[in-house]
C-alpha cells in the first residue's frame, strides 16, 4: 500500500508548529522533532512529526534477533526511542533500579502519517487523505500550549554529600585502574503531580530551544526534550557520531561570555575528557567502518546554545557493505559521552552507584526514513512524566576524570538543570 502525499506552504511555520504538534497530541503516539532551524550539515529537515502506529517493534528480549527483520522488511519512515537500559541486550549487564516514567527498552514504529518542515513547505507522507489533515491542523486551537504551571519542591535521589562522597569513591577507581572516566549521573524528581505535558514543552523550548528537541508521548509516559546533543546518523554509506563533552555557562555579558567560550576551548580537563570519548566513538565506529575510512572531522568545536557553550567533536566513517542496523548499534550504543571508558567496565559502575535506572534518558529518539538514512539524538536536558503515577523526574550528569573536582561537578550539574528548574518554578 503506497502512502497519499502532498506538499503545502505555510508562511507563518511557527504558528503551523505549535498547530501541529497540538493536533498531534490526541493520539496515544506520537513523535515531534525540531532542530528550531539550527545548521547543521546532518539535519536533512527542520522538523518532522510522526502519529499513529500501523505497527509497533517493541519485544522484550532477544532484541536484536528481531530488529534486523523488521528494519529491512518495513519500506518506509520508523520512528522511535532506545532506551539506555538496551545495553543489557548488547553485553551480559542488568539493571536493578527503579525508574517511575518506565519506557520499554526498544519502541519503534511504522506511523500512519509523516509531516517533514523545510523552511516553509510542508509535506504530509499519509495513508489517509493529505488535505483533511492539513485542513485539521489548520483549525487547531493552541491556547491549551500556555496553561498556568503550579509545582511543588523538587527533590533529589542523592544528597549533595552522598554525591561528593560517590565520585571520590569513582576517582578511586580510576587511579586503581578500573577505568579512565565514568558519566555519572542523578535523579531530581517531584511525585503526586499533574502536568499539562504541551504547556510544560513550550516553556523548556521558550528558555531552552535546541537542536534535538523532541515531545514524545508513548501512552502514559512523556518525553520533554531540549537536547543539543547528535547520537548517530546515517546517509546512504557516510555514519557520523557527534559527542559532547566540555560545558561552560553563558553570560549576559558580552565579554564575559566570550571569555567563557574561550575558556572552555583552552580548558585541560574539557579537553582531556573530550579526547577521551572521541577516542572510544572511533573504535567503536572502527568495528563497523571500512578500513581507513574512520575520521575525526573537528575536534574541540565551540558550539553556543541559549544556556551553556559546550565542546563538541564530530567523527564520521563509511560503513563496510551490507551492515545491517543491530550490527550499528551493537558496536556504538550506548553513546559513548554517556558512559565513559572503557564502556563495559563503567556501566558495571554506573550500575553500583547510580541510584536511579536510568531508562530512556541517556538513550535516543530518532527516525529512519524510506532509503534506510537515519538520525538519533542523545536523550538529554529533558524532563520525563508518567502521567498515570503522577511522577516527573529529570536526570543530568557530568563526565568523572582523576581530575575532577567533586563540588565543581556537582555544581556543573546545577548549571545543566538551571533551565528545566526555571520551567518547573513558572
Amino acid at each position: 500500500m503506497q502512502r497519499n502525499y502532498a506538499t503545502y506552504h505555510v508562511n507563518d511555520i511557527q504558528f503551523f508548529k505549535m498547530q501541529m504538534l497540538n493536533w498531534a497530541n490526541q493520539f496515544s503516539i506520537c513523535c515531534f522533532m525540531d532542530s528550531h532551524y539550527y545548521e547543521d550539515a546532518h539535519h536533512a529537515y527542520d522538523c518532522l512529526l510522526a502519529v499513529e502506529a500501523i505497527q509497533i517493534f517493541s519485544p522484550a528480549k532477544n532484541i536484536f534477533n528481531q530488529l534486523d527483520t523488521f528494519y529491512n522488511n518495513c519500506n518506509d519512515w520508523i520512528f522511535g526511542h532506545l532506551n539506555y537500559d538496551l545495553k543489557n541486550e548488547i553485553e551480559n549487564l542488568q539493571s536493578h533500579h527503579e525508574n517511575k516514567v518506565s519506557f520499554p527498552d526498544i519502541f519503534l514504529f511504522q506511523p500512519k502519517t509523516v509531516i517533514t518542515i523545510n523552511d516553509k513547505k510542508v509535506e504530509i507522507f499519509t495513508y489517509v487523505n493529505p488535505q483533511s489533515i492539513f485542513n485539521d491542523i489548520n483549525c487547531n486551537d493552541i491556547s491549551n500550549q500556555n496553561l498556568p504551571l503550579s509545582v511543588k519542591a523538587i527533590k533529589a535521589t542523592i544528597s549533595k554529600n552522598e554525591y561528593l562522597q560517590i565520585i571520590e569513591k569513582l576517582k578511586k577507581h580510576i587511579l586503581q585502574g578500573d577505568c579512565y572516566e565514568i558519566n555519572f549521573c542523578q535523579e531530581f524528581f517531584i511525585d503526586d503531580i499533574e502536568i499539562n505535558a504541551l504547556s510544560v514543552y513550550g516553556k523548556l523550548l521558550e528558555i531552552s530551544p535546541s537542536p534535538f528537541s523532541c515531545y514524545y508521548k508513548l501512552f502514559d509516559n512523556y518525553l520533554l526534550c531540549a537536547s543539543p546533543e547528535r547520537f548517530l546518523s546515517k546517509h546512504n554509506q557516510k555514519i557520523v557520531e557527534q559527542p559532547i563533552k566540555g560545558t561552560s555557562p553563558r553570560s549576559i555579558d558580552a565579554n564575559e561570555d566570550a571569555l567563557n567560550k574561550s575558556e572552555l576551548y583552552s580548558n585541560s580537563k574539557e579537553r582531556s575528557e573530550n579526547v577521551m570519548v572521541v577516542d572510544l566513538v572511533r573504535n567503536d565506529l572502527s568495528k563497523i567502518c571500512k578500513q581507513g575510512s574512520v575520521i575525526t572531522d573537528e575536534l574541540f568545536g565551540i558550539y553556543t546554545f541559549p544556556q551553556v557553550h559546550q565542546m563538541i567533536s564530530t567523527i564520521s566513517g563509511i560503513l563496510k557493505d551490507a551492515t545491517d542496523i543491530s550490527e550499528i548499534l551493537k558496536a556504538t550504543f550506548p553513546m559513548g559521552s554517556m558512559t565513559g571508558a572503557p564502556k563495559y567496565r563503567v556501566m558495571q559502575l554506573i550500575e553500583q552507584y547510580e541510584k536511579t535506572k536510568r531508562g530512556l534518558f541517556s538513550g535516543s529518539i530518532g527516525y529512519i526514513t524510506p532509503q534506510k538514512n537515519f538520525d538519533f539524538n542523545v536523550v538529554i536536558r529533558s524532563i520525563f512524566y508518567n502521567e498515570s503515577k503522577r511522577y516527573l523526574n529529570y536526570l543530568v550528569g557530568s563526565a568523572i576524570t582523576i581530575y575532577a573536582d567533586a563540588e565543581k561537578e556537582y555544581d556543573e550539574c546545577i548549571l545543566k538543570v538551571a533551565a528545566i528548574e526555571k520551567v518547573l518554578s513558572t
